[in-house]
């Protein structure tokens, strides 16, 4: 806001203006400025005079030579010229020729151009100048195009500037000392909402904006509830402010929100103060389908503390390593950091960010080799435990069974109702009998959110959750088949039997061990002022834990699932029993050692 107040009030008065003004058109002596378009330079002046500049520009009019012999030149078989007739018509206004170059030039694309960055169009007419006076008409008539074109922009431009009356500075002047205190109060006014609600990420616009809408959206709403808050602002902001004055269009909000977005970035580039730096990049489709990419840079202030500012958002054609490339390199350009001063990269393990060969990394290596890349061990860590889990077919199944189990139960309120009310009967009783404690933190409500395979500490929460509402599922289950009709019934059923057995249960606890072991590990490793130094350590000490679980942890875990099974009436099968290949229920315990394999193979 107080950038917005700083250039606000150091707009020039009157006759400081015209003071500042006279000083520099004396300093550039418009006077001596080249008539011919041929020998003049870009129209990029001070942004105090440029306007003047382009006034006196219009004021002279475009170069056009009438009564020059304009040399003929050979086109083919014919000799063709420039032809003093294209003055007149709709082209008088803007056609120009250059006596030196022997070239058409426009003056309105000449003076405005370089305002539309977006603006795509040959500097024939502006630079180099058109020659091809064989085919004249044509492109005269191309180069005005239609109504949307570059350079009808540019000749509106010309002729609002060359009406005086129409100028900033000229209305700025007419208003009186009210009404420029009032226009800043509406201005501070809707840069506040705007602020609160970026800080909030909330979103602006309503659906239904109208007079008589009661729901408009949190802009209008929110400067609608400080009106009324406030009578000396309500007296000048919404209905009460000028219709073109209002200060709530959408373009001023999009304005207001793109001035914070520089401003905050610009606070990132000083606080980085030209040091040293790492990029963290990634790319994912939004709503509409449309590839983003997202730069956050990775630095450690003067403080000593790491920092990872989000800097950029951009729309790329593709998600190619080199076109990513060219996209990074460019916001970097943007906010004037050098690709030279990075000195780490983090992506995902996607090919077109870690290849070894084309992928992004080894891109920006070839250009900044001290721009290392360590892929998040966390990350390695979860894909790690997906890989192991997809080899395995009792796994796989066990986490299917898992997952269907929580749709069956989450798809109906009513029956999220009725485990929640189970729940809470069951604790009661175990409160009454001392069986568990009470107090801040314990026995909070459980969850039953869908795990995720990028996230694998969801499914380590979800099996503990499972294992403490293990009655209230059955419970569930038994309602269901009750009041169910005959196609849930089966399929219900299925589910149900599923996870009675003993091998269920087995794999429950044991995975639950193992991935609380890992969801420490993966903790450790997200930390921000985590060093390598430590992840190794960390990892040593999991892989130790494992391993000890395998030589000395199996009897302890049986004895749990066997205490488990008891208390909810599982049938548990004799170990002692004659051995039947691919039946045995230890072979499950092969599932640790592939485990510890592969974590050996992680950390080499």
């Amino acid at each position: 806001m107080d950038i917005f107040l700083t250039r606000f009030n150091s707009s020039p008065s009157s006759s400081s203006f015209r003071d500042n003004f006279s000083h520099l058109v004396e300093e550039f002596d418009v006077k001596s400025l080249n008539t011919d378009p041929g020998e003049r330079i870009s129209i990029r002046y001070s942004s105090r005079i440029q306007d003047e500049m382009r006034r006196h520009y219009i004021q002279r009019g475009p170069c056009q030579p009438i009564d020059h012999k304009f040399p003929k030149a050979l086109f083919g078989k014919k000799m063709r010229q420039f032809s003093p007739g294209w003055f007149k018509g709709s082209h008088s206004r803007w056609l120009e020729y250059s006596v030196k170059k022997d070239a058409a030039f426009c003056l309105c694309c000449y003076l405005f151009k370089n305002d539309y960055v977006h603006g795509s169009t040959s500097d024939s007419f502006t630079k180099t100048g058109f020659k091809a006076w064989n085919k004249g008409i044509e492109r005269l008539g191309l180069h005005v195009g239609e109504v949307n074109n570059l350079h009808h922009k540019c000749f509106n431009n010309m002729l609002d500037l060359s009406n005086q009356s129409q100028s900033i500075q000229a209305d700025f002047e007419k208003q009186s000392d009210q009404q420029k205190t009032e226009y800043l109060i509406r201005l501070n006014v809707s840069i506040d909402v705007a602020r609160f609600l970026l800080n909030f990420g909330l979103s602006f616009r309503g659906h239904d904006e109208s007079e008589s809408s009661t729901n408009k959206g949190l802009f209008l709403g929110l400067l609608e509830w400080l009106g009324n808050s406030l009578p000396d602002i309500d007296r000048i902001i919404l209905k009460h402010a000028p219709k073109n004055d209002m200060m709530t269009s959408p373009k001023i909000q999009k304005d207001i929100v793109s001035a914070c977005a520089q401003e905050t970035v610009k606070a990132i580039i000083d606080d980085l103060d030209g040091d040293y730096f790492g990029i963290l990049v990634d790319e994912s489709k939004d709503i509409s389908h449309h590839e983003q990419m997202t730069l956050t840079l990775r630095y450690i202030d003067k403080k000593g503390q790491v920092n990872e500012p989000f800097i950029s958002l951009v729309r790329v054609s593709d998600t190619s390593a080199k076109l990513l490339k060219e996209a990074v390199l460019s916001l970097l350009i943007k906010h004037s950091l050098s690709p030279s001063k990075i000195r780490g990269q983090g992506y995902d393990g996607a090919s077109d960010m870690q290849g070894k060969m084309n992928g992004l990394k080894a891109l920006i290596l070839q250009e900044t080799p001290s721009a290392y890349s360590a892929h998040c061990f966390a990350h390695q860590l979860q894909l790690t435990l997906v890989a192991v889990a997809k080899k395995h077919k009792e796994l796989e199944t066990f986490f299917a069974i898992v997952t269907n189990v929580l749709n069956v139960i989450g798809v109906s309120f009513k029956r999220r109702d009725q485990l929640w009310d189970h729940q809470t009967e069951l604790l009661e009783q175990l409160l009454e009998s001392g069986e568990v404690q009470s107090g801040k933190g314990l026995n909070q409500e459980r969850g039953f959110q869908r795990p995720g395979d990028t996230r694998w500490g969801s499914h380590c929460k979800i099996l503990d959750n499972f294992v403490i509402l293990f009655s209230s599922i059955v419970h569930v289950f038994g309602v269901i088949e009750c009041d169910s009709d005959v196609n849930d019934k089966l399929q219900d059923e299925t589910f149900f039997s599923k996870i009675k057995v003993f091998e269920f249960v087995f794999l429950l606890h044991l995975m639950l061990k193992v991935l609380i072991m890992s969801n420490e590990l993966s903790k450790a490793l997200q930390k921000k002022d985590q060093d390598i130094v430590n992840a190794m350590i960390f990892l040593d000490i999991t892989k130790e834990w494992l391993q000890e679980m395998r030589d000395k942890g199996c009897e302890p875990l049986m004895d749990e699932v066997y205490l488990f099974c008891a208390k909810h009436d599982i049938l548990v099968p004799k170990m002692e029993e004659f051995y039947i290949p691919g039946k045995s229920k230890r072979r499950l315990l092969v599932l640790l050692i592939h485990i510890t394999y592969v974590l050996n193979f992680f950390i080499s």
